[in-house]
């Protein structure tokens, strides 16, 4: 197998992530949150970690340019991060289960097993669910 150098993305493709994700999560996903997370007793251990998240993305979204393309590309993916995590909170909040390894929604009557992964963040363990059927599958990057 010949390994390729890995390039960054052109400044272009980076800029056009950006406005999609910074629109994903004002337009879309903190609107979302707020929603779901109204009217929940205070200190709901789920509605808290919603709004940590939201805490976190506008964090991000503050964070200026940074030079290079390598460096908008590590900002740009902080941004990526945060829509995946609002994601599954906004899952977790609408009481929605996915499975981790085939993304589709595990419904009342599906099998599903207990599945632990590194959360999107980042260092952490998030716990979730998979299939039954999808437990052993291998995933491919």
């Amino acid at each position: 197998m010949v390994h390729r150098p890995v390039r960054a993305p052109t400044h272009v493709v980076i800029k056009g992530f950006e406005t999609d994700f910074r629109s994903f999560l004002d337009d879309l996903l903190v609107p979302q949150i707020a929603k779901l997370v109204s009217g929940r007793p205070e200190g709901a251990v789920p509605a808290a970690a919603a709004q940590a998240g939201v805490d976190e993305a506008r964090r991000r979204l503050a964070l200026p340019e940074r030079p290079g393309s390598l460096g908008e590309f590590e900002r740009v993916k902080r941004l990526a991060r945060s829509v995946v995590a609002l994601c599954d909170h906004c899952d977790t909040l609408a009481g929605i289960r996915v499975c981790r390894a085939c993304h589709s929604e595990i419904k009342d009557y599906d099998e599903a097993l207990p599945s632990d992964s590194a959360s999107s963040s980042g260092g952490s363990l998030s716990a979730g669910y998979v299939h039954a059927k999808c437990a052993n599958k291998v995933r491919r990057a």
